[in-house]
């Protein structure tokens, strides 16, 4: 694993290029900086917040909230551009990327592009020519953020009088997301996603709704579905196994969830009756 810094200059924040392989890699990034991770191959993994999640071959994270570790097991490769807020200014402000987009948090599938973007910007080879590494990076930027573009829609619904407390906003909501997707609890706790954002539980719910057209609560449910049909759809996994990895009751509540959020029910979905035509989350 290699660790560069980039851009290194006596008045300018220093970023962080990481490119990692191998078995059992590992880096860990300060609370407050900006990432942009990207698994090569193999699955990487992170812990933040209290919440485990991992990106699969072929997706990136962006992340800017608490300290963030890194890891990757097995035969794997990852790439993690990383550093200050004011060394990311300091790149776009040289590049051709001064009224991009605020990057959020964000994780997917990139693009051909945006991959050789971050293979470019790390090489070692190119880190010793600043003003070239950083068209680089406010190119790598500005693919990302193209690839935020729900996200950008999303912020003109947010409340605040300016571009910053609208972001502010945003980023709250995102962080609020974020813990319900990789929350080990099923259980939503609102009073906790509440103060997650500093919200009161009511403002919480109204904002939520008002910026994504659903409360929490919806989209922690409309999350289980879709994780439901995948592992009845995709996996041979047992319905009891289902069942209890999805945090149900029982068995029966499960399959009445099933029925009802699909119209048909699991066994026929692996069977192929009635799969046609079901809504697949």
């Amino acid at each position: 694993m290699s660790d560069q810094l980039i851009l290194k200059d006596g008045s300018m924040p220093e970023l962080h290029a990481i490119r990692a392989q191998g078995r059992g890699t590992r880096a860990e990034i300060p609370a407050g900086w900006i990432s942009a991770c990207w698994a090569v191959r193999g699955r990487l993994r992170f812990e933040a917040n209290g919440c485990e999640w991992e990106l699969a071959s072929g997706q990136a994270q962006v992340w800017r909230d608490g300290a963030l570790q890194c890891r990757g097991d097995g035969h794997h490769g990852w790439i993690v551009l990383t550093g200050p807020a004011r060394a990311w200014s300091a790149c776009l402000r040289s590049g051709e990327a001064r009224a991009m987009h605020e990057l959020f948090l964000w994780q997917g599938r990139i693009r051909r592009e945006t991959a050789h973007l971050f293979a470019c910007a790390t090489r070692e080879g190119d880190v010793r020519n600043p003003s070239y590494t950083s068209t680089l990076i406010a190119a790598l930027w500005g693919s990302l953020s193209a690839l935020q573009s729900e996200l950008h829609d999303r912020l003109m619904r947010c409340s605040g009088r300016t571009l910053a407390r609208q972001q502010q906003t945003l980023m709250r909501l995102l962080r609020v997301r974020h813990a319900i997707r990789h929350g080990a609890d099923h259980r939503l706790d609102l009073a906790s996603l509440a103060r997650t954002a500093n919200y009161s539980p009511f403002h919480l719910i109204r904002i939520h709704r008002m910026v994504f057209d659903e409360t929490p609560f919806e989209y922690a449910a409309r999350l289980r579905e879709e994780r439901a049909w995948r592992m009845v759809n995709d996996t041979g996994m047992p319905i009891c196994e289902i069942t209890e990895l999805l945090g149900f009751e029982s068995q029966s509540a499960f399959c009445r969830a099933f029925k009802n959020a699909f119209g048909t029910t699991a066994s026929e979905v692996r069977r192929g009756i009635g799969a046609i035509g079901a809504r697949a989350a």
